[in-house]
C-alpha cells in the first residue's frame, strides 16, 4: 500500500501540525494485568483521537494534486469528522459531515468548532454513509470513505512511532472500527521487520470484522450495539479486511461491561480518560490476559471522546475494579 519512505514522509507531514504523542508503561495497569503493558497515547493529540493523522494526510494529498476539488463531505461518528474539519481548515478547503441521529452531541460541537457544516441524518453510521454520498453526488463534493489508502498512512505513523521505540512488543491489542487503525499498525510493522502479533478487538454488539475473520470473507451484521460508538459498524471494507486478514494474527471481541471496566482501569490507573472504542484494546488485554503471561504487550488507547452523560451512566454506574491480575 506503501513504502517505508512514504511512511517517514507522511510523518514528517503531519509532524508539521501535531507533535509525536507518548507511549507509556504505567506501573498501576501492568500490576493490574500481571505483566509489563505499554500504552499508545493516540487520546493526546488536538482533536482527541488517532484519525487526525490520517485527515492530515488525505486532505494534504488533495490540495497538492486534486486543486479543483471545492470541498469535501465525510460521515462519521466523530473522530473522522473532526480530523477531515480540522485537516480543512488547515488546508483551506470547506467540509460537511454527515453524522447519525443521536449521535455524541460532544463531538458534534467539536466538529462544528472546526468549521465544518454537520448534517444530522439515519440510524447508524452507514445511513450517514449513503447520505453522505448522495449528498457528494448532487454537489460536486468529494466524499472522504473512512477507509483510503492515504487516511491509513497518515494514521501508520502512531505504529511507526511505537515500533520505533517499543521494538521487542509480543502483542498489541488494536480496536477495529472500519479497520484504518489496524491495517496501519500491521503495515508499519511489516514494513519495520517487527514480530509483533497484532490483535484485533471489536465490541461484541458490533463484530462484523471478527465473524469475517472466523468465515474467510466479509460477512456484515444487520445492527451495532455498542455505546462505543467509534466502532459501531456493521459492514466490514473489503479492502482493509483483506489486510487483516493476511496480518493479523487474531481479532476478539469484548462485552460493552468489559469495555466500561477498562475505561475505568485507565482513569484510575493513569489518569487518562478513554471513550469506548479506544479502550477496547486494554478490555481485550485485561479479558485475554492468561494468553500473554510474561510477555510485554501494547494496547493502543486510540481516543479520549467521550461524552459526559456515557460515561456517567454507562462507565461511573458500575461496580469498581479489583486491581487484582487474572
Amino acid at each position: 500500500m506503501f513504502t517505508l519512505q512514504e511512511l517517514h514522509e507522511a510523518r514528517n507531514t503531519i509532524g508539521q501540525v501535531i507533535a509525536p504523542t507518548p507511549q507509556h508503561e504505567w506501573p498501576l495497569l501492568s500490576a493490574r494485568l500481571g505483566r509489563p503493558v505499554v500504552v499508545k497515547h493516540e487520546n493526546h493529540l488536538p482533536t482527541g483521537a488517532f484519525k487526525v493523522r490520517g485527515g492530515l494526510t488525505y486532505v494534504e494529498r488533495v490540495r497538492r494534486e486534486r486543486p479543483h476539488v471545492k470541498g469535501l463531505i465525510a460521515a462519521t461518528r466523530g473522530n473522522h469528522g473532526q480530523s477531515i474539519a480540522l485537516a480543512g481548515r488547515r488546508y483551506g478547503l470547506p467540509v460537511t459531515i454527515v453524522v447519525p441521529l443521536g449521535n455524541n452531541p460532544e463531538k458534534n460541537d467539536a466538529m462544528r468548532a472546526l468549521g465544518a457544516d454537520l448534517i444530522e441524518h439515519g440510524r447508524d453510521f452507514d445511513a450517514a454513509r449513503e447520505e453522505a454520498g448522495r449528498i457528494a453526488e448532487a454537489h460536486g463534493l468529494e466524499m472522504v470513505p473512512s477507509f483510503h489508502r492515504d487516511l491509513v498512512l497518515g494514521v501508520a505513523t502512531y505504529a511507526l512511532e511505537l515500533f520505533t521505540a517499543e521494538p521487542g512488543l509480543k502483542r498489541l491489542h488494536v480496536p477495529i472500527g472500519l479497520g484504518s487503525g489496524i491495517c496501519g499498525c500491521i503495515l508499519a510493522r511489516d514494513l519495520l521487520g517487527r514480530s509483533t502479533d497484532i490483535i484485533g478487538v471489536q465490541a461484541a454488539g458490533a463484530p462484523s470484522y471478527a465473524r469475517s475473520f472466523q468465515a474467510g470473507r466479509t460477512v456484515s451484521t444487520p445492527d451495532a450495539n455498542t455505546f462505543a460508538d467509534g466502532v459501531a459498524t456493521r459492514m466490514p471494507d473489503p479492502a482493509a479486511f483483506d489486510i487483516i486478514r493476511a496480518g493479523a494474527a487474531d481479532i476478539v471481541t469484548v462485552e460493552d461491561d468489559e469495555i466500561a471496566a477498562a475505561i475505568r482501569a485507565y482513569w484510575t490507573d493513569t489518569h487518562n480518560l478513554s471513550e469506548g472504542a479506544g479502550a477496547l484494546g486494554l478490555a481485550a488485554a485485561l479479558k485475554h490476559r492468561a494468553r500473554t503471561a510474561g510477555e510485554r504487550i501494547g494496547v493502543v488507547l486510540s481516543g479520549g471522546n467521550i461524552d459526559m452523560e456515557t460515561f456517567r451512566t454507562r462507565v461511573l454506574a458500575s461496580e469498581p475494579d479489583s486491581r487484582r491480575a487474572g
